[in-house]
């Protein structure tokens, strides 16, 4: 529900993002996106109901509420089209790697923690962007989560071939 919520939330937050609506109500949704995704996992490990179902929304809410408020600054004129264009490529990648993962071995992987610093830092960067940072620190911001996307993605990329990879060896049988 809460993993739901927070992509509920996404809508009004990009419309006040490109109507550069009230910062106040932006950092609200925001506070309130925040929470909803740390109180997901905290009940979840604290109850003993994490699911499976968990495992892909969460990190599907993390993805289109990301893309979503990037896309607004970007659109706002505030965030370059180059890093929503690698913040897309590399997220809809690790996605379809998933998907991949997923009719092959029947698993649903949990996110990398090279992910999640990454995804940290790109929530940094919009937080910057939306506050209207000074431009050295706006691009100090949009390079490092650039190379924590790109180091992330890379993660993602060799535990995806060691997984098809193994799976493959699992379904050769000798001739």
């Amino acid at each position: 529900m809460l993993s739901m919520l927070r992509l509920v939330l996404v809508l009004p937050l990009a419309w006040l993002i490109i109507t550069e609506g009230p910062l106040f109500w932006i950092m609200i949704i925001v506070v309130l996106a925040i929470a909803t995704d740390y109180f997901d996992g905290r009940i979840a490990r604290w109850s003993n109901t994490e699911s499976e179902w968990g495992k892909v929304l969460d990190p599907m809410a993390d993805k289109i509420g990301g893309g979503m408020v990037v896309a607004a600054l970007t659109f706002q004129g505030s965030i370059p089209l180059w890093f929503l264009i690698a913040l897309a490529i590399r997220d809809s990648a690790i996605l379809v790697g998933g998907g991949i993962i997923r009719m092959r071995t029947g698993r649903i992987l949990a996110s990398m923690w090279s992910g999640k610093v990454a995804v940290t830092a790109v929530a940094i960067t919009a937080s910057a962007a939306l506050l209207r940072a000074d431009a050295p620190v706006l691009t100090f911001c949009l390079w490092a989560s650039a190379v924590l996307l790109a180091y992330s993605f890379i993660r993602y990329m060799v535990r995806f071939f060691s997984i098809i990879s193994a799976s493959g060896k699992a379904t050769d049988s000798p001739a």
